[in-house]
């Protein structure tokens, strides 16, 4: 990751810090950026309003951006070399395509032989979130997600088999009190 050129670092941490879709992470720009909360705001694929606060190393690599320029985060970022210059269509997905190609070509360069793809840092991060907050909520929180259901999808691999111990723990505060109440 240190390795990782600032423009490609961001769209990393995006897409694992936040949990943020590759597509739209290579999207974000000042629009849905909010300095005085260091929050970023916007819409996620399918049609949630989603609000995030940043971790400092993403505030840190905003902030040498212009936030005054309707470009993308990545975009600004991106390494200006004279005569090979890439403009990329924000609109389009066609930002988010060489960001693919540049990180597989990153895990390549540092040793990372198993195939993975920015969405399995948003698993990861979701289970991350799972194991420290213990509340499939919060999961569903920073995925976006309006289903619990998609968030469980995300988590089925990692959750637990209820343990006979917890259901009957459970169940006896409710049979002392019918004791206590018969008695």
């Amino acid at each position: 990751m240190s390795t990782a050129p600032p423009h490609l670092r961001l769209w990393i941490l995006l897409c694992s810090d936040l949990a943020i879709r590759s597509g739209t992470a290579a999207k974000l720009g000042p629009s849905h950026y909010y300095p005085q909360t260091g929050e970023l705001r916007f819409t996620t694929k399918h049609g949630a309003r989603l609000m995030l606060p940043v971790t400092s190393e993403v505030r840190a690599l905003i902030e040498q951006c212009d936030l005054r320029v309707d470009q993308p985060f990545t975009h600004q970022l991106w390494p200006r070399r004279p005569g090979k210059q890439f403009t990329p269509n924000p609109a389009s997905n066609r930002l988010a395509t060489p960001l693919r190609a540049a990180f597989q070509k990153l895990c390549r360069a540092n040793g990372i032989t198993r195939h993975i793809v920015p969405h399995d840092l948003r698993r990861t991060t979701a289970v991350a979130m799972l194991r420290h907050t213990h509340d499939v909520r919060d999961v569903q929180a920073i995925l976006g997600h309006r289903s619990l259901q998609s968030t469980i999808w995300y988590l089925d691999h990692d959750l637990q088999p209820v343990q006979r111990v917890n259901l009957e723990a459970i169940k006896r505060p409710f049979l002392v009190t019918r004791k206590e109440q018969s008695a």
